[in-house]
C-alpha cells in the first residue's frame, strides 16, 4: 500500500495545506518574453517556497525550469524567523506557507528582491546568482527600482533604500523626533490589507528617482489586547483595531526623492541623506481611504480615494512637482463602490481604465466608453496592452448560458471580445507583451494546469508538484429556487437511490467576496469528504456573494440576513430533486459562514437541527470599520438597530432566539486578531445565560487561519463526530 493510500483525507488535507503546497503561483513574465518567474515548493507537503525561473528559449521549445533562489541554501539550513510585523502581514494575506512567499522584480524582469527570515536578498535572474544585501532588519516588502539600481524596503517603520550593489543603505523616511511608535512609513494599514486588498505602502516612479510613500498614524485607533491563556507568563499582544464606528488610522501620502537637499541628513542621522518630501494633497476629511495607487509611464501618478461610507470615490492625478491633485473621474453609488485589484490604471494611450457598474452590469471602461455589456460580469483586469485589455469575467445576467461557477479570460478592445480560456473551469492569467501564463482549474481534475502561451499558441507548461487528493469530488452544479441560486450538491461516493434520503449538511461561506460555487474540483474536496461520511452536502451562493451582477451583490445592503433566507430557499428547492432528509439538516461554516451557521440554529431552528460555527462574528460592533460600515450603511452610532438585528448577541443577551435550542459547536482560535475570540466568549456567555447547551472548542495559538497540521486534521474529525452525534447518525 502506498503512502497516498494510507493517508486519510483529513491528514492529507492538513499536510498539503488544502492541496496548495507544491503548486506554482505568483507568476511574472519578463518584458522581452524570455522567461517566467514564479514561486513553488518542492513537493505537495513542503511548506517552503523557492523562487523559480522558466526559460523560454524559442517558440517551439517546452522551456527549461531552474531554481533562482533556494531558502535552504540561503539560510544554511537554519529555521526561518519572522518578525511580528511580517507575521501580521502574512495573516492579512492568509499566507500559510514559508520560505519565499513574495517577491518583486525590476522593469526588465532581470532582478528579483525578496525577504527571507527578515533578511534582504536579490536574485539575478539571467545569471542565476543570489546575494544578500547588508541592511538593517527585519526587512518587509523589498522592491527593486524599475531601472534595477536600487532596492527599497521597510524596516523599523521606516522606508529605506540600498543600492543593488549593496552600497549606501539609508532611510528615506522614518519617525522624526516628534513622531512616536504609532507612525510607520511604507506599510499598508490594517484596513487596507484586510479589507481593501491593498498590501503595499510605497510605489516607485517609472524613472526610479523617487517614490510615493504612505505614512500611517494609528494613534487614534483603539487598542485591543490579544492574550494567550495557555501561556499566562506571556504579555498580551497590543493590536490597533478599528472596530465599526471607531477611528481609523490617519493615512497620508508623500512624494519622496532618493536624495535630499544638499547637506540634509537621513532619518538615521549622517549615515545617509533622507529624500526630499512633498505631501500629496486631497480632501482627506471627505475621502479618508487611500484605496489604490498607480504609477506608470503612461501618465501622472493615479490615486483612488474613497469616502468612509464608500458611496463616493475620486480618481486623482498627482502633480509630482507640487503634490497637488486634480479629479480625473468621480463615482457615486447609493449602496457602495467595489474596489478592484490593480485598478484604476492608465492605458498606454493615456485613457483611464476602470471597472464600473453601469446599466445594471459590471463592465470594463476605457476612457468614457464601456467595452463590455451585460453578457459579461467583469471580475478583474489582468493586463493592459497596446491594443487590448485582458480581463477575467463570469457570465452576466444576459448571458445565453449561466455557466455556473465558471470564470474565463477574455481579450477586449473596441473591435470586440474574444475568449482565450477553453473548457468549463476557473481560469486566470498573467500577461506581458506576447506571452501569457494561463492558469486553469476544472471540475473533473484536481489542481490547476499552467500553460505558457505566445500569441495564443501553447509554448510551454509549468509543472505542479501538488499532491493528488485521495478522493474525487463529484459536485452537481445547478441553480435552485426563485432566485436561481447557484448551488453545488455532493452525495456520498457510490450512493444509490435505494439508499434513501440522506441527512443534509449545508457548507456555505455565503457572504460578500466569498464565492464557493466554482467549477473547480479542489474547491469541493472537503465537502465531498463530509458527503462520504453519509451526508448530502449543499454549497449555495445566495445574494451578496460575488460573480453574478451588481444588484445580486448589493441586495444585502443593511440586510445580510438575506444570506440565511437564500440558504433555506436553496435547501427547499433542491429537496425535490435530490435525496434530502429535511428532518435532519445541519450547517457548518467558518468566518462569515460561521456567523451564518450560528444564525441558522438561533433564528431558524424549525429548519436547522444543529450547526458547527467556526470563528463567527457574533457581536457585529466588534468587527472592522471598512467591512461593517459598507454593508450596514454606517457605524453602530448611526444605525444601532441594524447592528442589533444582525448580531447573534447584544448587550441584552441572545438576539432574537427561537425555540427549540439546537446543538451548536463553536470553534475559535485564541490568537485570532481579525475575528477576535471575544465574539465566541460573548456568544457562549449569552447561550449559557439562556440555558442553551453548546460546545466550545478553543484553539490555542491559532489565528483566523488554521495552518497547523494537527489542528487542521483534527478539526475535520471533531466536526464530523459532533454532526453525527447530534443528528443521531450512530
Amino acid at each position: 500500500m502506498t503512502l497516498r493510500q494510507q493517508l486519510s483525507f483529513p491528514r492529507q488535507h492538513a499536510r498539503t495545506q488544502r492541496f496548495t503546497l507544491g503548486a506554482p503561483r505568483a507568476f511574472t513574465v519578463s518584458p522581452d518574453g524570455a522567461r517566467v518567474t514564479f514561486l513553488r515548493s518542492a513537493s505537495g507537503t513542503d511548506r517552503v517556497n523557492s523562487l523559480w525561473v522558466l526559460d523560454l528559449e524559442g517558440s517551439t521549445t517546452e522551456g527549461r525550469e531552474r531554481i533562482a533562489a533556494d531558502p535552504a541554501v540561503l539560510l544554511g539550513g537554519a529555521t526561518e524567523r519572522l518578525s511580528p510585523e511580517e507575521r501580521a502581514r502574512r495573516e492579512r494575506s492568509r499566507e500559510g506557507s514559508g520560505g519565499i512567499v513574495g517577491y518583486a522584480v525590476d522593469g526588465a524582469g532581470q532582478l528579483a528582491a525578496f525577504a527571507l527570515s527578515g533578511r534582504l536578498f536579490t536574485a539575478e535572474l539571467l545569471a542565476g546568482t543570489t546575494r544578500e544585501l547588508p541592511v538593517r532588519g527585519p526587512v518587509i516588502d523589498p522592491r527593486p527600482s524599475p531601472d534595477g539600481r536600487h532596492v527599497a524596503y521597510v524596516a523599523g517603520g521606516a522606508l529605506r533604500v540600498i543600492g543593488a550593489d549593496g552600497e549606501r543603505d539609508r532611510a528615506l523616511t522614518g519617525r522624526s523626533a516628534d513622531e512616536g511608535e504609532d507612525i510607520t512609513y511604507g506599510l499598508a494599514e490594517f484596513i487596507a490589507a484586510e479589507e481593501m486588498n491593498r498590501t503595499r505602502g510605497y510605489w516607485w516612479s517609472p524613472e526610479s528617482d523617487r517614490l510615493l510613500v504612505a505614512r500611517v498614524d494609528t494613534a487614534r485607533v483603539r487598542r485591543w489586547w490579544i492574550s494567550d491563556p495557555a501561556h499566562p507568563d506571556r504579555e498580551p499582544v497590543k493590536v490597533a483595531y478599528p472596530a465599526a464606528g471607531t477611528p481609523n488610522a490617519d493615512v497620508r501620502l508623500y512624494l519622496v526623492g532618493l536624495e535630499g537637499p544638499e547637506g540634509a541628513e537621513g532619518a538615521d542621522g549622517p549615515e545617509g541623506r533622507g529624500g526630499a518630501r512633498t505631501e500629496v494633497v486631497w480632501d482627506r476629511a471627505r475621502y479618508p481611504y487611500l484605496a489604490r495607487v498607480h504609477w506608470s509611464a503612461a501618465g501622472a501618478p493615479l490615486l483612488l480615494v474613497q469616502s468612509r461610507d464608500q458611496r463616493g470615490q475620486l480618481y486623482l492625478a498627482v502633480d509630482t512637482a507640487t503634490g497637488a491633485t486634480r479629479t480625473v473621474h468621480r463615482d457615486e453609488d447609493p449602496a457602495w463602490l467595489e474596489l478592484f485589484t490593480e485598478l484604476p490604471a492608465w492605458a498606454p494611450d493615456g485613457r483611464l481604465v476602470r471597472i464600473a457598474d453601469e446599466g445594471g452590469a459590471r463592465v470594463l471602461m476605457v476612457g468614457d466608453r464601456p467595452l463590455t455589456g451585460p453578457q459579461l460580469h467583469v471580475r478583474a483586469v489582468l493586463d493592459i496592452g497596446e491594443h487590448d485589455v485582458l480581463v477575467s469575467a463570469s457570465a452576466g445576467e444576459e448571458a445565453a448560458d449561466p455557466e455556473i461557477g465558471e470564470i474565463h479570460v477574455y481579450r477586449v478592445n473596441e473591435l470586440g471580445i474574444e475568449r482565450l480560456s477553453e473548457g468549463a473551469g476557473v481560469h486566470s492569467a498573467v500577461r506581458t507583451g506576447e506571452v501569457t501564463v494561463l492558469v486553469s482549474a476544472g471540475p473533473d481534475t484536481s489542481g490547476a494546469s499552467v500553460q505558457v502561451l505566445r500569441d495564443g499558441k501553447r509554448l510551454a507548461a509549468v509543472a505542479s508538484y501538488a499532491d493528488p487528493p485521495v478522493l474525487t469530488a463529484r459536485p452537481v452544479l445547478t441553480e435552485a429556487g426563485e432566485h436561481r441560486i447557484p448551488c453545488a450538491v455532493l452525495l456520498p461516493t457510490g450512493y444509490q437511490e435505494s439508499d434513501g434520503p440522506l441527512p443534509v449538511l449545508l457548507d456555505p461561506y455565503g457572504g460578500p467576496h466569498g464565492q464557493r460555487v466554482v467549477a473547480a474540483q479542489n474547491a469541493y474536496l472537503t465537502s465531498q469528504w463530509f458527503a462520504d461520511q453519509g451526508f448530502a452536502v449543499i454549497v449555495a451562493d445566495g445574494r451578496g456573494t460575488p460573480g453574478r451582477s451588481p444588484a445580486w451583490e448589493k441586495a444585502v445592503k443593511q440586510n445580510l440576513l438575506l444570506s440565511l433566507d437564500d440558504q433555506i430557499e436553496a435547501l427547499h428547492a433542491l429537496a425535490g430533486r435530490f435525496p434530502l432528509d429535511l428532518g435532519r439538516v445541519a450547517m457548518r461554516g467558518w468566518s462569515f459562514g460561521g456567523y451564518l451557521a450560528g444564525l441558522a440554529v438561533l433564528r431558524r431552528p424549525d429548519v436547522f437541527h444543529e450547526a458547527v460555527s467556526g470563528a463567527p462574528v457574533t457581536d457585529l460592533r466588534l468587527y472592522d470599520t471598512h467591512y461593517q460600515e459598507r454593508y450596514f450603511g454606517g457605524g453602530p452610532q448611526e444605525v444601532p438597530e441594524v447592528y442589533a438585528r444582525h448580531s447573534l448577541v447584544t448587550d441584552d443577551g441572545l438576539s432574537a432566539p427561537e425555540s427549540p435550542a439546537r446543538p451548536l459547536m463553536i470553534i475559535h482560535g485564541l490568537a485570532d486578531d481579525n475575528v477576535v475570540v471575544a465574539h465566541t466568549l460573548r456568544f457562549s456567555a449569552a447561550l449559557l445565560a439562556a440555558g442553551r447547551p453548546h460546545e466550545v472548542l478553543p484553539l490555542t495559538g491559532v489565528t483566523h487561519m488554521t495552518p497547523q497540521e494537527e489542528v487542521a486534521e483534527n478539526l475535520l474529525l471533531l466536526q464530523v463526530d459532533f454532526l453525527k452525534r447530534s443528528l443521531g447518525m450512530g
